[in-house]
């Protein structure tokens, strides 16, 4: 049972109760233990645990976290049976909220690590949203499972995690009801979202895969929602992406967000090539920052890991019994050399991978046998299963193993500490270990690095402060040590050499790596990260109110399109109205994808094609143009039947004016000699690129790349375009990259100077155009909407009081006016040869009915 909306929670508290409620307060207090709130709630109703703290004026601004789990620790007195509630001191979300402007809010949505009765649910979210500024989302038990323990925990982490369920015995594989789970878990998510947020002035920050379509349910509820999400895991390559079922529903809901986040920029690599090849986006990157162009939407790229909290840490190591657990592992441990694990019971950690390494450093090396101990301290498995399990018998019977055939009394080369560890002991074990090894086969980030280094800088010490840092180099965090020694997880001998490395290294070399870590760590905690993430969001959402958004498309294929706010559909009853009141029309139409679909396999036009132009030429008022980047023998043949139809050919080079006049060129020099260079070029790339061609036109040539592997035809084209540009930098050509093509073209050839030309032609001859419809589809086209605006707003010429530039789809243009596809094209084309004849076009359509 879904407890009531926060929004009628609310309405059990005056509004001015409201306004007091003050900001959740500070967690860490630098030097000294984390200040800790808590409350308490029988099962009778409600009693606080602590005294009131002193309110503060309601903030201007409110960031919303929303996370699966909420920052709170949930108990339940085995006495009293009264839930008692507190800070998280350790939760991430927690203490992001350090890197926000004092006078923000935050405002936490997520699930708490308890299970609360039906009949609670209610005083519980009270409670939760009054003190703590937390909004609790109660998944049913079934929903739960299958959301979290299913398809989170069992299918898409191995999958994220590289692991592929080749069998059923090697992971789960795609379960459809545990997939309508996850989506029915994102709603739920959604809908407590929408309880307390201002979609116009607070900002959104989803965390992690669990929640990776929430993103779409928002963005279809508020289009101008400020939405980021960031994602704490890796990103897989799109060789194991594009297995998922559902791939296209989860990178569109990440695209439905305005900044989206990742630790390393391979990650971010790996999800631009998976929207790169499975949605065709392309990105750019401008002035430093990463972005991706959908529907006219910018959706920005944030790479940069996470940090640790220093206050929690300084704090932390500061406790008395911090102090006494170090002096009493250093006793413990005295005259050996530690070496720390930390890692959860979890099949990517490389666990048994690391005792192998230790048992094999013990094998070569003799003289440390009884010198060098492996602390390896497991924290609890977040889910269960077989995997688990197999992890666990496997990592203890290799421990066992090697604590067999090495120790002796007194002496055990591998010793387990069993999660859960408190802080305090952990702190303990950072501050007493010569090195960490961070062994993972595959990991997100993994900040157990940076914590140890913190540790070994804090912690009281007679020298000068050293660590040594054995770190995998397929973790997140990897990249920002560049003090550390890098290893391969599955090279055991390697693995093993490094622990010797790190045990005989010279203090002095100890010290530098541990400053180097150390700087970087302290100048990049948690606030820092925050901080850079809230403020590239802003930017990212700055254009918000500067367009118009349209919401297209239905469930989870639902996004936004973004359009100039002049940017309108053309009406039929509108152009028809101003066609009939003119004497001198001009009508330019590209043709393919304009006037026939892109998709088509057969480029022919239609016999129904044929017959609107016919009707428009035959009015004496009109010309009516084809302006394509078609050769004119090709456009010649397909618009034979049509006499008085002008026809301009590879962008406006050629031109004809109707089917019995010649065709002329734009007047440009007719020395092609470049074409002896450009050619050989071009070969060698479509020899190198499979599905690549090259069209040869009189006055151009197009390398072709659309049947390439998307990547790479990409890289290619840019290849080719920066050689080209190389070889024929004194050629009077130009090299233009379009939509999976690279063009070589005469300078001076364009679509916009048809355009120019034709009414500069009309006003020579006395006919001045006074209406002017010009129709197309691509970047080529844009050259003829950009003349038209030049034309029309130079005083100097003649006004054309009627000008309708339109784009075909809805997508960033220079025209003013869109039609949704080819068919309303044609059903304009048609509007307006009815106006011109009405009963003979209508006669001509009924006979070819």
């Amino acid at each position: 049972m879904l407890s009531r909306s926060c929004l009628g929670l609310l309405n059990l508290v005056s509004v001015d109760d409201y306004q007091a409620l003050s900001r959740v307060p500070s967690l860490m207090a630098v030097p000294g233990e984390p200040t800790r709130d808590s409350y308490q709630i029988s099962r009778d109703g409600l009693s606080s645990g602590g005294s009131d703290d002193a309110v503060s004026p309601p903030p201007q601004e409110r960031r919303i976290i929303v996370a699966n789990q909420l920052p709170i620790k949930a108990t339940r007195d085995s006495d009293t049976k009264k839930w008692i509630f507190e800070y998280d001191a350790d939760s991430l979300y927690l203490q992001l909220k350090d890197g926000f402007p004092s006078d923000v809010e935050v405002l936490y949505v997520g699930s708490l690590k308890a299970d609360v009765e039906a009949s609670e649910q209610d005083e519980v979210s009270q409670v939760l949203l009054e003190r703590f500024r937390c909004v609790p989302t109660f998944l049913p038990w079934e929903i739960q499972n299958k959301f979290y323990h299913g398809f989170c925990k069992h299918y898409l982490w191995p999958l994220f995690h590289y692991m592929l369920p080749m069998s059923p015995s090697h992971g789960a594989r795609f379960d459809r009801a545990q997939w309508q789970a996850y989506v029915l878990a994102n709603k739920i998510f959604a809908d407590k979202v929408t309880e307390v947020i201002n979609p116009d002035e607070d900002f959104v920050w989803v965390h992690d895969y669990h929640l990776m379509i929430l993103p779409t349910f928002l963005r279809k509820r508020f289009h101008r929602v400020k939405l980021g999400f960031f994602l704490h895991s890796p990103f897989p390559s799109s060789e194991i992406y594009r297995t998922l079922p559902v791939r296209d529903d989860i990178l569109r809901a990440f695209l439905n967000c305005d900044l989206v986040g990742f630790h390393t920029f391979d990650y971010a690599r790996h999800f631009l090539s998976c929207c790169s090849r499975m949605l065709g986006l392309d990105y750019e990157s401008k002035r430093g920052y990463i972005g991706l162009d959908y529907y006219g939407r910018t959706v920005t790229i944030k790479i940069l890991p996470v940090g640790i909290h220093m206050g929690q840490l300084r704090s932390v190591l500061s406790l008395p019994r911090t102090a006494k657990r170090v002096e009493e592992l250093k006793v413990e441990y005295e005259g050996k050399v530690v070496i720390l694990g930390v890692d959860d019971m979890d099949l990517f950690k490389g666990i048994s991978l690391k005792f192998l390494a230790m048992g094999q450093l013990l094998e070569v090396h003799e003289a440390l046998r009884g010198k060098v101990v492996l602390v390896q301290i497991l924290n609890p498995a977040r889910s269960s299963g077989k995997d688990i399990q197999d992890v666990k018998n496997e990592s203890e019977a290799l421990a066992k193993e090697i604590n067999d055939k090495y120790g002796r009394p007194g002496y055990q080369p591998i010793v387990f500490v069993n999660g859960p560890v408190s802080t305090e002991d952990k702190a303990a074990y950072y501050a007493i270990s010569e090195c960490c090894v961070v062994n993972a086969v595959r990991d997100g980030m993994n900040l157990v690095p940076y914590t140890y280094t913190v540790c070994r800088q804090i912690v009281e010490s007679e020298r000068p402060n050293q660590s040594v840092i054995i770190v995998s180099e397929f973790i997140g965090c990897s990249p920002s040590l560049s003090g550390a020694i890098r290893v391969n997880p599955w090279n055991i001998d390697d693995v093993s050499e490094a622990m010797n490395s790190a045990i005989t290294m010279p203090d002095g070399e100890k010290h530098l790596r541990h400053e180097k870590h150390y700087k970087y760590i302290s100048s990049h905690d948690v606030a820092y990260w925050a901080r850079s993430f809230d403020q590239d969001l802003e930017r990212a959402c700055r254009e918000h109110y500067l367009k118009r958004y349209w919401g297209v498309g239905f469930g989870l294929g639902f996004r936004i399109v973004a359009l100039d706010p002049t940017f309108r559909k053309l009406s039929v009853d509108n152009i028809v109205s101003a066609y009939k009141a003119t004497h001198s029309r001009l009508i330019l139409l590209d043709y393919d994808g304009t006037m026939l679909p892109q998709a088509s396999i057969n480029k022919t036009p239609s016999p129904e094609v044929l017959s609107v132009l016919n009707y428009l030429c035959s009015d004496p008022k009109n010309m009516v143009f084809i302006v394509s980047g078609r050769d004119k023998d090709c456009l010649s043949k397909w618009f034979d039947p049509c006499d008085k139809l002008g026809l301009s050919a590879e962008h406006g080079y050629f031109t004809r004016l109707r089917r019995d006049t010649p065709w002329e060129t734009c007047g440009l020099t007719t020395d092609f000699d470049w074409k002896k260079m450009a050619e050989p070029v071009m070969a060698h790339y479509t020899e190198a690129t499979d599905g690549s061609f090259i069209e040869h036109k009189e006055s151009a040539m197009v390398w072709h790349h659309q049947e390439a592997d998307p990547y790479f035809g990409s890289c290619q084209a840019k290849e080719l375009l920066d050689h080209l540009e190389n070889v024929l930098a004194n050629e009077p050509v130009v090299v233009k990259r379009g939509q999976h093509i690279v063009e070589v073209k005469p300078q001076g050839v364009s679509k916009g100077i048809v355009v120019e030309n034709l009414i500069s032609s009309m006003r020579s001859e006395g006919k001045s155009p006074d209406f002017l419809l010009c129709i197309g589809d691509d970047r080529s086209d844009e050259d003829m909407f950009e003349s038209i605006a030049r034309s029309v707003s130079n005083p100097a010429l003649p006004t054309i009081s009627q000008v309708f530039a339109c784009t075909v789809g809805q997508k960033p243009s220079m025209a003013k006016y869109y039609l949704e596809d080819t068919s309303e094209v044609i059903k304009l084309l048609q509007g307006l040869a009815t106006a011109s004849a009405p009963s003979a076009f209508q006669e001509s359509q009924q006979g070819s009915l």
